[in-house]
């Protein structure tokens, strides 16, 4: 199996950018590199900066844009060096990125983790029946029941004017292995979007990620 990494790329943008953008940056990408749908597991991480208000967030010298993907997909997604993507009224400039490995961490946090559940609609999603959802992913993926999951806000996802609801969430007690596997794997869906998409958990967050 090849390897699992995190291409991340400084990028730069003079203007304000909505926190919630899962759905137009992947768009975004996508233009830029048609196939990406095609690309099994790739995972767009959510971009960090600095919030200004108003579910609006700055670019800042340390905003990257990170794509998880296989060693043999960064040819595919290298392409995006210094393209500038629109995600609306935001142009935002990519630059050269660096290649860095999956580092494992007793404790991960998602920002946001989407499950279809059997729900009428997204108000009736209950946090047990989620919280159960998950566990039976973390099962699927080996993941030994001494490791503990927590939901934390919930939050909401726009995809083409309809939000999709989920949860940040903490998982911790992993052993390097399951740490790992979770990085590469991920729960629930919607990774291309920023969803599901697993990073080292600590105590103060960085900017942008609320």
């Amino acid at each position: 199996m090849s390897q699992i990494v995190d291409l991340a790329f400084p990028v730069s943008s003079a203007a304000t950018m909505p926190a919630d953008h899962g759905y137009a940056l992947y768009g975004a990408i996508s233009r830029m590199v048609p196939h990406l749908h095609e690309l099994a597991g790739i995972g767009i991480h959510p971009i960090a900066g600095t919030q200004v208000g108003n579910r609006q967030l700055q670019i800042n010298e340390r905003s990257r844009l990170i794509i998880r993907c296989s060693a043999d997909q960064i040819p595919s997604v290298i392409a995006l060096s210094g393209k500038s993507l629109g995600l609306a009224e935001v142009r935002l400039r990519v630059g050269v990125p660096q290649v860095r490995a999956l580092v494992p961490a007793t404790a991960l946090r998602s920002r946001l983790v989407t499950i279809k559940l059997p729900v009428a609609s997204a108000s009736d999603i209950d946090e047990a029946n989620f919280l159960e959802a998950v566990r039976q992913q973390l099962g699927d993926l080996g993941i030994s029941q001494q490791a503990t999951a927590a939901l934390g806000k919930r939050r909401t996802l726009n995809v083409k004017g309809k939000e999709v609801v989920g949860y940040e969430m903490i998982i911790e007690g992993l052993s390097v292995k399951e740490s790992l596997d979770l990085q590469r794997q991920g729960v629930g869906g919607r990774r291309k979007m920023g969803c599901g998409i697993f990073v080292a958990f600590k105590s103060v967050e960085p900017e942008g990620h609320g």
